[in-house]
């Protein structure tokens, strides 16, 4: 009946992209995490159908995104986004150490050598029921300073110092208070995306860092081109329109190469902040809660990169004005030059003028004398045949005459030329 649109179905899909599934306590996952971008998705999906081929699992579809099987005594979830893989192995089972024997053990080792990328995040969650005290947490940290607090109004506690242990892994314990099985997977769905979008959100952090003094090279050489250019003594425009091309092109391809990562930073920091509000935390005496640690060690970071990108933006900006107004200080000169030119031709015009009529005056002198010799000879001819003609007084008469004549027709040929030309 409907004509139906050929995305309606993945669309409708979307929203369940990944559903991270039930866990219940004691359970331990192993979340991990490479940095692999779009040019290695070929590698990364063959890479994952070597394991399911081990596990004799199916493996998941070309187009497919998000993957969740059961395996010999654990769960596999396979993730793909843009820029990176995740993989998180989970297994329900009681523990008498919560960090000891974890999941990855069960993994075999020399698939995990071949993974493709580069390993971001390694992160150990266990949960359980039991009650510890202030201390035997601590000790489960190597006694670093802890953060934690109450999550999803007192259904359980989390724990984590945010650090890298022995074996390269960070740690988060999760105390279940009442979790019920749906809410334990979410609960450590949303903490092992708030490690990993850490992570990726901090991938342009080092970049800001080299950026920042390339940044401050190129305004302090900006400020001096514009000092330059303000200088009265200043003449040589050429030059200065190279630097400017030159900073112009630096400044380009320092943003080009950091747009991306700093609009990813971005993103990023954007979804952390929302898995955290997910939380719902509660502040527990003594500790800092996740939040709070992010906003005093994540956010400063973010600002950074924040700072750098608007520092690009500007400086791009004041290089194109600077530009735009050599540009027309040049346009000045050279409308200048060519009024100055003009009124130079016009002066010259008007002395070819003078000099036309000066030659014109010569000429209708020179057509006279020529005229009136042969006039001349005309009435020395009629006077030889015997006509009564004084040959001298003819002649006298004559040039006046003829000066008079010759001069009306050169001014009305002038006449004609100028109404031609008009």
């Amino acid at each position: 009946m409907f004509v139906e649109h050929p995305q309606r179905v993945a669309l409708h899909n979307e929203i369940h992209a990944r559903p991270f599934g039930g866990v219940q306590s004691p359970a331990r996952c192993t979340c991990i995490a490479f940095h692999a971008g779009e040019e290695l998705d070929t590698d990364v999906r063959d890479h994952f159908q070597g394991f399911c081929q081990r596990y004799s699992l199916t493996p998941p579809a070309p187009d497919q995104k998000y993957y969740e099987a059961q395996c010999d005594g654990f769960s596999v979830i396979w993730e793909r986004h843009a820029e990176f893989t995740v993989y998180v192995f989970k297994r329900q089972a009681a523990f008498d150490h919560p960090f000891d024997d974890p999941v990855i053990n069960l993994i075999p080792q020399d698939w995990l050598a071949a993974t493709p990328g580069q390993l971001l995040v390694g992160l150990h969650i266990a949960m359980d029921r039991d009650e510890r005290s202030s201390d035997e947490v601590s000790r489960l940290f190597d006694h670093n300073g802890l953060t934690g607090s109450r999550v999803l109004g007192g259904a359980a506690m989390v724990w984590t110092d945010f650090r890298l242990h022995g074996d390269g892994f960070g740690r988060i314990l999760i105390r279940d208070q009442g979790l019920e099985v749906l809410q334990a997977g979410r609960l450590i769905q949303r903490l092992k995306e708030i490690e990993v979008y850490r992570m990726m959100a901090l991938l342009a952090f080092p970049l800001a860092h080299c950026a920042t003094p390339k940044v401050s090279e190129i305004d302090t050489r900006l400020s001096s081109i514009t000092a330059e250019m303000a200088s009265k003594s200043h003449t040589d425009d050429e030059g200065t329109l190279q630097k400017l091309t030159d900073l112009a092109a630096q400044t380009e391809e320092m943003a080009a190469s950091l747009n991306y990562r700093f609009s990813a930073a971005r993103a990023y920091y954007r979804i952390l902040q929302a898995r955290l509000v997910e939380l719902r935390e509660e502040r527990v005496e003594g500790l800092q809660t996740m939040t709070e640690f992010m906003e005093r060690r994540l956010a400063p970071a973010m600002r950074t990169c924040q700072n750098i990108g608007d520092r690009l933006e500007v400086l791009s900006k004041r290089v194109a004005r600077a530009n735009n107004l050599l540009r027309t200080r040049v346009d000045i000169l050279l409308e200048a030059q060519n009024r100055d030119l003009l009124a130079s031709m016009d002066r010259r015009v008007k002395l070819q003028l003078r000099l036309q009529q000066t030659v014109e005056g010569l000429s209708v002198a020179a057509i006279t004398y020529y005229a009136v010799g042969l006039l001349g000879y005309l009435f020395k001819a009629l006077k030889d045949t015997g006509l009564p003609i004084n040959d001298r007084v003819a002649t006298g008469i004559a040039v006046p005459v003829v000066l008079a004549a010759i001069w009306i027709s050169m001014r009305r040929i002038r006449k004609a030329l100028h109404r031609d030309e008009g």
